[in-house]
């Protein structure tokens, strides 16, 4: 990465991520920071309470090793040598599922939200599934989460499926939407 201040985020895939030992040292602690702020604001990110820093640590372990298998494709984005946003996206482990994945999480520090960082993740973890060869990326989504939803939706996913009232937070329930992007049927 460059040096000076940038208004634009830098996406990092993995290998560039790691072969910086500044921002790999980072990159762990940095993740859990972003994760464990929006999971506290209520985020849908998967957890009720805050991830804790091992239970992060873990996570990107599992997903840089699936990277490094070809199996996923974990993107970060950085302003000003700052992490600010990641996404990945991990391949089926059935043997009848592998020609598609699954967009796991997009996280974007509060900060930076209405910058584009997201659609800039999201848009290069979906070059890297067609890069890939994945047929269909698929990711679900909470029913209230409409900003996500939005997003998705403006870059090609289409709502397949929806559990009503599937997500439960504490006492609150909501619909869990199931979205695809079907490579298969783009030229």
């Amino acid at each position: 990465m460059t040096g000076g201040a940038t208004t634009e985020p830098v996406i990092l895939d993995a290998m560039e991520l790691t072969s910086d030992p500044d921002l790999k040292a980072r990159f762990a602690e940095s993740a859990h920071r972003i994760l464990a702020d929006l999971v506290s604001g209520g985020a849908a990110l998967g957890w009720v309470e805050p991830p804790s820093r091992d239970e992060v640590a873990e996570l990107l372990g599992h997903v840089l090793s699936a990277v490094r298998a070809g199996n996923a494709s974990l993107r970060a984005a950085y302003l000003d040598r700052r992490l600010v946003g990641l996404g990945y996206w991990l391949r089926y482990e059935r043997p009848t599922h592998r020609p598609h994945a699954d967009l796991e999480k997009i996280a974007v520090a509060g900060a930076v939200h209405g910058r584009g960082v997201g659609r800039t993740l999201t848009a290069s973890l979906i070059a890297d599934a067609r890069e890939a060869a994945i047929e269909v990326l698929t990711l679900d989504a909470r029913g209230d989460n409409s900003n996500a939803l939005h997003l998705y939706r403006s870059l090609g996913f289409t709502e397949y499926g929806r559990l009503p009232g599937f997500v439960a937070v504490g006492e609150h329930r909501y619909d869990k939407v199931f979205c695809m992007l079907d490579f298969r049927t783009q030229g």
